[in-house]
């Protein structure tokens, strides 16, 4: 595709060139564009949510961090000249590690920067998406940016993008300065936003097995793995020994919605709002197939939805058993 881009402006009656560039404008990535993209992500694609600037990675800092409108997140990687080649494997680099990550340190990194939890922030920006439903992190985008792009960049781009998962795309923005003093942005895409999206929706995502079995551990077995997960440091988890466990502990069986009353009893005045999205959290912890072991102490029915968990219960068998980790897990707590 043809990436190079000129405007004139029309000044008495004739045409005048209005070419310039942000290092002839004394502007800067990290001061001017980095911002300029935040203030509307509409400029690199539409249905992005910015959640941090400048995010550490294993292998530097990303320069935009997003969540698109599908939950996936966006790696976005800004050049205020010529987009290199090198710049690919970067970004490759940087979307290696974020595959890794979990929804609390989304969430986190979105807390750092807005002062909300990613579900809230995710919910003022895409007010008709059922955030609770989005699967994060599923699959990463890689978006760079720059005012013109090196031909062999190009077609790296168009045939990964055409013969492997990797969902990567280049913007190419132009930048004019009227003699009137306005700035202007115009951009052009190496792949259009309408063939992006739908190879998108069409590659197959990373899902985490699900079930609602429970275990069949001998009760030496069950303490061990029970007692493994609850002392690990993943905020999920605490919230798991610390608050959840505990209120099952004082109550027989307890619906959604006494269980969230509960739960806004234990937490600060400040994480009130948040305790459906903790619960979320949580309600997904016990249906991964991997952690069968804690559907075997904890029950729970769908009697409204398929998809949300209810009247939730310790099974009486196991109740003795989860007293006794919790308290020794966190005995302050007692």
């Amino acid at each position: 595709m043809g990436t190079e881009i000129k405007s004139w402006q029309i000044v008495d009656g004739k045409l005048k060139s209005s070419d310039s560039t942000l290092a002839e404008a004394g502007r800067t990535e990290p001061y001017d564009l980095e911002p300029w993209i935040e203030s509307n992500p509409e400029i690199v694609g539409s249905g992005i949510a910015i959640i941090g600037r400048q995010v550490a990675t294993k292998s530097g800092p990303i320069d935009l961090l997003g969540i698109d409108r599908a939950g996936n997140a966006i790696i976005i990687e800004l050049k205020r000249d010529k987009l290199p080649r090198e710049v690919l494997a970067q970004a490759v680099d940087y979307a290696s590690d974020v595959a890794s990550w979990s929804i609390e340190k989304f969430s986190e990194i979105c807390s750092e920067k807005h002062g909300q939890s990613l579900e809230e922030y995710l919910g003022e920006v895409f007010e008709d998406v059922d955030v609770e439903s989005l699967n994060i992190n599923d699959t990463q985008r890689i978006i760079l940016v720059g005012f013109s792009i090196e031909s062999s960049l190009e077609r790296m781009i168009e045939w990964l993008s055409s013969n492997f998962t990797v969902n990567v795309n280049a913007v190419v923005l132009h930048y004019t300065k009227t003699t009137g003093g306005d700035e202007l942005l115009t951009r052009t895409s190496i792949i259009s936003e309408e063939l992006e999206q739908e190879r998108v929706k069409k590659r197959k995502k990373f899902t985490i097995p699900s079930s609602d079995d429970p275990g069949t551990y001998d009760e030496d077995t069950l303490r061990s793995k029970l007692t493994h997960y609850l002392s690990q440091s993943q905020v999920t988890n605490q919230r798991i020994l610390k608050v959840f466990l505990p209120i099952l502990l004082r109550k027989k069986t307890l619906t959604r919605t006494e269980l969230k009353t509960e739960y806004q009893k234990m937490v600060p005045e400040d994480e009130v709002p948040k305790v459906g999205y903790y619960m979320s959290m949580i309600s997904g912890q016990l249906g991964r197939e991997g952690n069968d072991f804690l559907r075997q102490v904890i029950a729970y029915e769908y009697p409204i939805h398929h998809w949300e968990k209810d009247n939730f219960s310790l099974r009486p068998e196991h109740r003795v058993l989860v007293e006794e980790v919790v308290a020794r897990l966190s005995p302050a707590e007692q």
